[in-house]
């Protein structure tokens, strides 16, 4: 984005004010943005923003759509990197009423696009959002017929079921580098070949490394044989 728009202006003080705690004045910054928006990819800003100011989930869920729409009637390359966190901000807002089965969808649509949301702690902190809105809503999806669901819902029960209780485990003794290596792995899961791959690598290095007690890693046995035999 062009810090030199003044919508562009008004949202980062609206950022700073939020993050001094002062979020009648965010809200009133992101309001005059949206007043002052020329163009849609101007209001597409000013409403992303003023999403996070509603005092009800179906308000919420409103500006999020208008964002959304505002985005698609821009539709070139501006745009582009916005689309996961767009579909992530719709899929919170249909789970916070409750219509998961449709948040799944746009989870759905958030994984299709991750690939172009920026690398570096942004692009994480999408996939983690992504991930986490398809595990919680897989279940509501695949009882509405969503054949696919389970597949997107996270990783296969015989991964997940070791991993899990490894983290229990790391959590506990503050084993800050095991979790380190594995969580950004597995937070971030979406089920392609290349989110196996990144976390089968991530099973392989921990076990490799052979600094864990024999039981846990036994427990990395069982999830890399897991993979083995999908």
């Amino acid at each position: 984005m062009d810090p030199e728009l003044p919508v562009v202006r008004l949202c980062v003080a609206g950022m700073q004010a939020e993050a001094e705690g002062r979020a009648e004045a965010a809200r009133d910054l992101f309001q005059q943005a949206w007043d002052g928006a020329r163009d849609d990819y101007e209001a597409c800003i000013a409403a992303h923003y003023l999403a996070r100011h509603q005092d009800s989930p179906a308000e919420t869920l409103r500006w999020n759509q208008e964002c959304l729409d505002r985005a698609d009637r821009v539709g070139d390359e501006r745009v582009r990197d916005f689309y996961p966190s767009l579909y992530v901000n719709m899929g919170n807002a249909h789970r916070e009423l409750g219509q998961l089965a449709v948040a799944h969808r746009y989870f759905a649509q958030a994984a299709e696009r991750a690939t172009v949301a920026p690398e570096g702690q942004y692009g994480d902190w999408n996939r983690f959002a992504i991930a986490e809105g398809l595990r919680d809503t897989a279940d509501a999806a695949a009882a509405e017929g969503d054949e696919e669901a389970g597949a997107r819902g996270g990783v296969a029960e015989g991964v997940e079921r070791p991993v899990r209780e490894l983290f229990l485990r790391w959590c506990e003794r503050g084993d800050l580098k095991a979790l380190g290596l594995m969580l950004p792995a597995y937070l971030g899961y979406l089920g392609t070949d290349e989110d196996r791959v990144r976390l089968r690598s991530a099973l392989h290095m921990v076990h490799a490394a052979r600094w864990l007690p024999e039981g846990e890693q036994s427990l990395l046995e069982e999830a890399m044989g897991a993979f083995a035999v999908r």
